[in-house]
């Protein structure tokens, strides 16, 4: 069965009746949906969302939105338990995806949520039960 004909199958069964018509007119709605959820939009959140699915990344981005302030590069490391190469790599995917700045002060690397990355942390803190 193809798609056409399950959504024909599904609008005969909740309208009680359906013909082309009706089929080309929701099959537009839907491409005009579609086009709405696509293009750079999507990119985007799904670098940004990639970027969050690393534990080694997220702990970062929620140590820094709970400290609430720069924090050096080098005070990462008694917190995680991988390499500084690993801890430099994911604030630079951090960096990348725009959701902590960086700041060079003297020979120190510190760094901060951006407010996008603070958002999305209370996003997900107020959605935990």
């Amino acid at each position: 069965m193809s798609s056409t004909e399950r959504l024909q199958r599904y609008l005969t069964d909740e309208r009680g009746g359906c013909g082309d018509e009706e089929v080309a007119q929701r099959l537009d709605e839907l491409e005009e949906l579609d086009a709405a959820a696509g293009g750079p939009a999507l990119e985007a959140d799904v670098g940004v969302l990639s970027a969050l699915a690393n534990e080694t990344r997220y702990k970062i981005i929620r140590i820094l939105h709970i400290a609430g302030e720069e924090l050096c590069v080098c005070e990462f490391s008694p917190l995680l338990d991988v390499s500084d190469s690993a801890i430099s790599h994911s604030l630079s995917q951090l960096t990348e995806a725009g959701l902590v700045t960086r700041r060079k002060d003297g020979k120190w690397r510190k760094y901060q949520t951006t407010m996008r990355g603070d958002a999305l942390l209370v996003a997900l803190n107020g959605s935990r039960r």
